[in-house]
């Protein structure tokens, strides 16, 4: 049988391995035929002494020269896209169009791009420079970077090719990816275009190198490790707790993405404006990709009556009309019923759906459950469970003091939705409610579901714990998810000849900007 191989030190070779695994088309439950290695310690060993010397070599490598690396592995991924999206397609259910080929691939090679930008305008840095005292100070790259990518966006955020690899390499930092056991022929095929750019560029080998699969103690022991600089972590809240209890016991940082509920507000006046429109909004937002997304809305909130029991039973019958689209995994469909069958435990009534859909492959009814804000109140740390997948709870409320009294109660959150009139009807109610849901998510919207998350320098994607494990996080929004993977450096009285060039008096980066004296200036 053959086992892939994984690439360490700029070239693809047999992995130290006892085990290997296959991923599994969740449309229909079929075994697919490539077999990947699970490595062992020895693996992690070998990438980590090469990453460490790709870390050395990248301090003396241009910032050009970076920014060309990520456009070159930008158009490779293009030329490749045929062959990228039908593995990927195969490997996780999502659909070729829109999902795969018009939206995540473009948007992969896109924040590749807008790293490369950044990487060589230099501004990230944040270089502030005071002259009285020769002090100069800028972030500069952490060092290797380990990325463990989620199950959900097989290409951008992937570890081998997503937002966070391109920050990180935008940053100067070598990367060891991991690839997710769920899409690792995806992953292969972008990390040979990773490495055809990567062999063509002045970078290092070593810059990147992937590994397919490690067991959990040489998980945790990788993220502790002294020569990692930093790690990325998409995924469950168990699995982050554990990589950052290992991480932060060695002192090295961790960023972690993992729970979210992201609450959504329908304000009295929105309901009775636009009632039926709304629950149309909130089906499709509750079903892309099957709810696995990790801004899907899996709390709506309204005041009770009729206009908001018309919206409940419309939301609860679109759900009930449409196909249930795949699970990702076996496994993301077990917990996904553990989830609901918990929050009903805890309450909550299953209006539609909560029950797996017999046949091929993996798919679960669509769910929405109901429960008032009284009963929420009861028990609100039970009903604050993640159920990831394509189920919602709705919760009814009495009036606004206990609309806010509940959203006091919430862990926080990568987003939160306010839904309001047009007619300026809940304008008195808005500043109320919005002062209570802004301290417990990272992301605040106005009538907008927030399953869309914009290629924009000013996005913002974290938020408060458990969502991330930073309030100071984002993983979306170049040039500021870089500063992830970058050390505060300062020089004091250092000779200009000695300083590195974004800190000199005279630098050869004419588009940077940098703080002088305390006044922006640029080059």
């Amino acid at each position: 049988m053959k086992v892939e191989q994984v690439w360490i030190a700029g070239e693809w070779r047999d992995a130290t391995s006892t085990s290997s695994f296959g991923a599994v088309n969740p449309s229909t439950g079929a075994e697919l035929p490539e077999k990947f290695p699970i490595s062992d310690w020895a693996d992690c060993d070998s990438a980590l002494n090469a990453a460490v010397e790709a870390a050395r070599a990248l301090r003396t490598v241009s910032n050009e020269d970076i920014a060309l690396f990520l456009e070159a592995y930008a158009n490779e991924i293009e030329r490749s896209a045929g062959d990228i999206v039908a593995i990927a397609h195969a490997e996780t259910g999502l659909p070729v169009k829109p999902r795969l080929s018009e939206a995540e691939l473009p948007r992969t090679a896109t924040q590749l791009r807008q790293a490369a930008a950044a990487a060589r305008e230099g501004s990230w840095q944040d270089v502030v420079i005071d002259t009285k005292t020769n002090i100069r100070s800028h972030y500069a790259p952490i060092g290797p970077v380990v990325i463990l990518g989620p199950n959900n966006f097989p290409f951008a955020f992937n570890g081998v090719s997503g937002g966070d690899f391109a920050s990180a390499i935008a940053a100067g930092c070598p990367v060891i990816a991991k690839s997710h056991p769920l899409h690792p022929g995806t992953s292969k095929i972008l990390a040979e275009c990773a490495m055809r750019a990567l062999n063509a560029s002045r970078l290092p080998k070593a810059t990147v190198q992937m590994l397919y699969g490690i067991s959990n103690e040489d998980g945790l022991r990788l993220v502790a490790d002294p020569r990692v600089g930093a790690t990325s972590f998409t995924g469950s809240r168990a699995g982050g707790l554990r990589l950052k209890a290992a991480a932060d016991a060695a002192g090295k940082p961790i960023y972690l993405e993992m729970s979210s509920l992201n609450p959504v507000v329908l304000l009295p006046g929105a309901i009775a404006e636009r009632g039926e429109k709304l629950s149309g909004e909130l089906a499709d937002s509750c079903l892309a990709a099957s709810g696995q997304m990790c801004t899907s809305p899996n709390l709506i909130l309204a005041i009770a009556g009729d206009a908001t029991s018309n919206l409940a039973r419309a939301l609860a019958e679109t759900l009930q009309s449409r196909p249930s689209a795949p699970l990702f995994s076996e496994g993301g469909l077990k917990a996904l019923d553990e989830g609901v069958k918990w929050i009903a435990s805890a309450g909550a009534e299953i209006v539609t759906g909560g029950a797996r859909v017999e046949g091929e492959g993996w798919r679960y009814k669509n769910t929405m459950l109901q429960i008032t804000g009284k009963d929420f109140l009861a028990e609100p740390e039970k009903l604050q469970r993640e159920a990831f997948g394509n189920a919602t709870l709705f919760i009814t409320l009495n009036d606004v003091p206990q609309l806010v009294q509940l959203l006091e109660t919430l862990e926080g959150n990568l987003t939160g939705s306010i839904y309001s009139s047009s007619t300026g009807a809940d304008d008195h109610l808005y500043d109320e409610v919005a002062q209570a849901l802004r301290f417990r998510v990272g992301r605040l919207l106005n009538d907008k579901v927030p399953t869309g998350v914009a290629l924009s320098p000013a996005m913002g994607h974290g938020g408060p714990f458990p969502s991330t494990s930073h309030p100071a996080f984002t993983a979306v929004g170049i040039p500021r998810s870089i500063l992830r993977f970058g050390a505060l450096h300062c020089y004091d009285n250092v000779r200009e000849e000695r300083l590195p060039d974004a800190l000199r008096n005279q630098t050869t980066l004419p588009q940077i900007w940098r703080t002088v004296d305390g006044t922006m200036i640029r080059g």
